[in-house]
C-alpha cells in the first residue's frame, strides 16, 4: 500500500519593505518554505502565508472549509461572509477587502491588518482564526510554519465495546454509540454467539450482556450488535454463496437484536476481495447487506457497515452501493503497518479521499484505531474527520484507550458528559 506523495516545492523570499512574501507553486511546502499546519497535518493552500507590518496572512477560504465554516464571496461589494455554526451558536463574520473593520454578528471588531487580495486569494491575519473562530493558532519563524489547533467540535462518536473492554466501561456514556462484538461467523460460515472469542459475555455479579445494553441505552448512548467475520477459510464467501445459510444469518441477526434492545446493527465482515472473483465478492455483499438493511429497518434497527479502506489490499467492498443501502459507513484506515505505531497519516487521509469519492461526506465514519496512534497522534486523526466535515469518528477499542489519548480525544471532541 503506498501513497499518493504530496507535491514538494522551493520556497524564494522577497522582501518589498513591510511585506514579506514566499513564493509557492504547489499545495504543500518544502524546506525553505511555508507550511500550513491543521491538527498537526499539512493543509493544501493557494498562496503562502506573508508576513505585512509584523503580522501573519494566510489564506482566509482554505482555512476557514478545513475548519468547518462557510464562505461566500460577493464580488462586485468586495465581502466576505463566513459563518459558523456549532453548540455555542451561529457566528457570522463579514470581511471586505481592505477594511481594518470586521462585522461579527452586527459588532464591528477591529483588524490588525485588513483584508488583501494576492493573487486572487483572500488573506488575512491569523489571529482572526483563534479570536473568531476558537481555533488555537501560531507561526514559528525559525520553521516557518503556521500551526493551527482545530477547536472542539461535536460529531458522531462510536466506541467499540468487544473483547477485554469492561475495564473502560465507565466510558460508555461519552459515546452517541456503542458497538458490542458479541457475535461472529463461525468458519463453516454459520451465525452464531456462543464462539469464541466473538461471543456473548458470562454475567459476572450483577453485571450481564443485557445490564450493559440497558444501561447504555439509558444513558444516551445507542448500542449496535457488532457482527464479526473475516474470510480466511471462506466463512464470509461461505455465507455469501449460500442463499439458505444467509437467510438464516439475517434472521440470527435481527432476532438477537431486536430480543435484547439493540439499537442498530454493526457489520464488521473482513477480508472480502483479497482472492478471488472481487466483483461476484462485492455483488453478493451488496445483496447481502440489501437483504439485512430491509429487514433491519423494518424492525426500527439501523445499521452501519464496517468497510476496509481503497488503498487496502481488500477490494471487495462497493463503497457507492454500500453507501446508499446503510445508514453509514466506518473507514478501517488503519492497519498500514505494525498497529504500534500511528498510522501513516498521508494514507489516512488518502483513505478518506478515495471515499469520499464514492460517498457522501454525512455518511463516512473514520475508523481510529486506538492500539496505533498516540498522544501526539490521536488529534490528527480526529483532525483529518474535522477537516473533511465526517459525520464522526469510530474508535477501536475501550479497553485499550490510554489515560493521556483518552485527554487528547477530549479536547479534540465535545464528547458526551
Amino acid at each position: 500500500m503506498t501513497s499518493k506523495l504530496a507535491k514538494l516545492f522551493l520556497g524564494v523570499t522577497l522582501t518589498f519593505g513591510s511585506l514579506t512574501v514566499i513564493p509557492q507553486s504547489s499545495a504543500y511546502a518544502a524546506a525553505g518554505g511555508v507550511s500550513i499546519m491543521l491538527d498537526g497535518y499539512p493543509l493544501p493552500f493557494p498562496v503562502a502565508p506573508v508576513m505585512m507590518k509584523g503580522t501573519t496572512m494566510v489564506p482566509f477560504r482554505a482555512i476557514s472549509e478545513a475548519l468547518g465554516i462557510q464562505v461566500e464571496w460577493n464580488q462586485k461589494a468586495r465581502k466576505i461572509t463566513a459563518t459558523k455554526t456549532d453548540a455555542a451558536g451561529k457566528k457570522t463574520v463579514v470581511l471586505t477587502l481592505g477594511s481594518k473593520n470586521a462585522v461579527v454578528n452586527g459588532a464591528v471588531v477591529p483588524l490588525a491588518v485588513a483584508p488583501q487580495d494576492i493573487r486572487g486569494t483572500t488573506m488575512l491575519p491569523l489571529s482572526f482564526f483563534g479570536q473568531q473562530f476558537g481555533a488555537g493558532v501560531s507561526w514559528s519563524q525559525a520553521t516557518k510554519t503556521v500551526s493551527i489547533t482545530s477547536p472542539k467540535k461535536d460529531m458522531y462518536t462510536l466506541g467499540f465495546y468487544a473483547l477485554e473492554s469492561y475495564d473502560q466501561i465507565a466510558m460508555l456514556p461519552s459515546f452517541d454509540a456503542a458497538a458490542f462484538g458479541w457475535s461472529q461467523l463461525d468458519q463453516s460460515g454459520q451465525y452464531t454467539t456462543a464462539v469464541k472469542p466473538w461471543r456473548w459475555p458470562q454475567p459476572a455479579g450483577d453485571v450481564t450482556p443485557e445490564s450493559i445494553i440497558q444501561n447504555a441505552a439509558a444513558a444516551g448512548t445507542a448500542p449496535y450488535l457488532m457482527v464479526f467475520s473475516e474470510d480466511g477459510s471462506l466463512e464470509l464467501t461461505k455465507n455469501l454463496e449460500d442463499k439458505q445459510l444467509q437467510e438464516q444469518t439475517i434472521s440470527g441477526i435481527i432476532d438477537t437484536a431486536v430480543q435484547n434492545g439493540f439499537k442498530g446493527i454493526a457489520l464488521d465482515l473482513e477480508q472480502l476481495g483479497f482472492s478471488g472473483d472481487k466483483a461476484k465478492a462485492k455483488a453478493d455483499y451488496n445483496a447481502f447487506v440489501q437483504k439485512l438493511t430491509q429487514r433491519a429497518h423494518a424492525a426500527n434497527l439501523q445499521v452501519t457497515v464496517i468497510v476496509h479502506p481503497l488503498n487496502s489490499a481488500y477490494t471487495g467492498y462497493d463503497y457507492k452501493t454500500l453507501g446508499t443501502l446503510a445508514d453509514d459507513l466506518i473507514l478501517m484506515a488503519y492497519a498500514y503497518g505494525d498497529q504500534k505505531s500511528p498510522e501513516p497519516t498521508g494514507l489516512v487521509d488518502e483513505a478518506i479521499r478515495l471515499a469520499l469519492k464514492e460517498v457522501n461526506k454525512d455518511k463516512l465514519i473514520l475508523g481510529i484505531s486506538t492500539a496505533s496512534e498516540n498522544e501526539s497522534s490521536m488529534n490528527t486523526k480526529i483532525g483529518l474527520a474535522k477537516r473533511y466535515n465526517l459525520k464522526g469518528v469510530a474508535f477501536w477499542r475501550l479497553g485499550i484507550i490510554g489515560t493521556a489519548e483518552w485527554a487528547e480525544m477530549q479536547k479534540s471532541l465535545e464528547l458526551q458528559p
